[in-house]
């Protein structure tokens, strides 16, 4: 390892080197602090409780994108994302699900770069890593629970989806060699293995689904069905004989769009052993009492999958990001919804949101989450398993 790792910024080690300029989203104050209205006793206890317990972020994306977002294709383009180093030292947590774009902007079509895109994202991300030591690539429970005795980061590579594997079981292996240890059966669009949940018509998983999620149990890869179409999600619980997660949805119960979830689904990962993580990507996670999107509207969410499955199968996987998350949607919008399919339909004009306040970035969101939760009166136990404790344990009958 060269160089100190405190103060580190991604890709130090080609300092010297030409690389295009681009400018960056700030780790910090890009939008006003969130006012719950905590007192001092609420916000002593839940930092406390953040400190004593391995907290984990079910579905994050713990990089700086660009202050433009319109600037964003490019950006990935270069293989570079660049981790918030700050931003994650600040954020009380102990793991991150880091899910690397190219799992959502290399889904559509089976051009053979996108498994170029995916090998040279993860080789880049990990030297990058490898130059500092505060945050860590986990790969096994263990790294998990170091992490937190160490105080370090750790993060857990996965893609939102299995698509650049094509049908190509064998990838999965590879994949899990460098050192992917979760990974989507299909992101909003069908693929060989499953539905999205754009399709009109609910396929389901497909034969070659079946086996690949045979794989990925053998192999000790999570599975998560947060992009997959409802079928394809309760089906891929069926053909598991390991926890399968949601690592970042909701309940459609609530707020009725696609990217949600019916309550079958819901139930089919808690009967499996997993855990629901409930996302925060904007104009998704909304409820009638709540339809400004803000942590609110996500604590609603929050409620109603604990009263329909019980707190051990609930989490938190936010989705959010360093930069403008709703210019990061609009960027992305011909690709990932194009008419008629559109599974982040937003609410009427006067209720939409520049940002989700409560919940904007890593860095404050399970600050906020777990103040609430004592604010609403859960015991010290139930938040410790809402934190990662659920999450953690699923993850000990998943990773073998």
């Amino acid at each position: 390892m060269s160089g100190d790792p405190r103060g580190y910024r991604s890709y130090n080690y080609l300092e010297g080197e030409h690389i295009p300029p681009m400018e960056l989203a700030p780790e910090f104050g890009r939008v006003p602090p969130y006012d719950g209205g905590f007192t001092s006793a609420v916000t002593e206890r839940a930092e406390r409780l953040l400190a004593d317990n391995i907290t984990i972020s079910l579905h994050d994306h713990p990089v700086l994108f660009p202050l433009n977002m319109r600037d964003t294709p490019a950006y990935n383009r270069t293989g570079r994302q660049h981790t918030a180093f700050a931003g994650l030292a600040a954020a009380g947590l102990t793991a991150v699900f880091d899910n690397m774009m190219n799992g959502t902007a290399c889904v559509t079509g089976n051009a053979p770069w996108q498994w170029d895109d995916v090998v040279t994202d993860l080789g880049m991300r990990q030297a990058d890593l490898a130059h500092q030591s505060d945050v860590v690539v986990v790969r096994a429970v263990q790294d998990i629970v170091d992490a937190h005795a160490h105080g370090t980061v750790g993060l857990i590579f996965g893609l939102e989806a299995a698509t650049p594997i094509g049908n190509d079981l064998e990838k999965l292996d590879i994949l899990y060699g460098l050192g992917i240890r979760q990974i989507g059966i299909a992101y909003s669009d069908s693929n060989a293995l499953g539905g999205g949940l754009k399709e009109p018509t609910d396929g389901g998983l497909t034969y070659l689904g079946r086996r690949a999620v045979q794989r990925m149990n053998r192999l000790g890869l999570a599975i998560d069905v947060s992009h997959s179409s409802d079928q394809t999600g309760i089906q891929t619980c069926a053909a598991s004989d390991r926890p399968v997660l949601i690592t970042h949805a909701g309940a459609r119960a609530l707020w009725d769009i696609p990217r949600l979830k019916s309550d079958a689904a819901l139930k089919a990962i808690a009967d499996t052993g997993g855990v629901i993580g409930i996302s925060a990507a904007p104009h998704t996670t909304i409820s009638a009492e709540h339809p400004r999107h803000s942590i609110l509207s996500v604590m609603d969410h929050f409620r109603y999958c604990v009263d329909l499955v019980g707190i051990d199968h609930v989490g938190f996987g936010p989705d959010t990001l360093y930069g403008d998350h709703v210019g990061l949607h609009s960027t992305f919008a011909a690709l990932l919804n194009p008419p008629g399919s559109e599974a982040f339909a937003a609410p009427p004009e006067h209720e939409r949101v520049p940002y989700v306040d409560g919940l904007e970035n890593p860095t404050e969101n399970f600050h906020n989450i777990a103040a609430l939760l004592v604010q609403d009166g859960f015991t010290d136990e139930e938040i410790a398993k809402v934190l990662g404790g659920n999450t953690l344990r699923a993850l000990r009958d998943i990773w073998v």
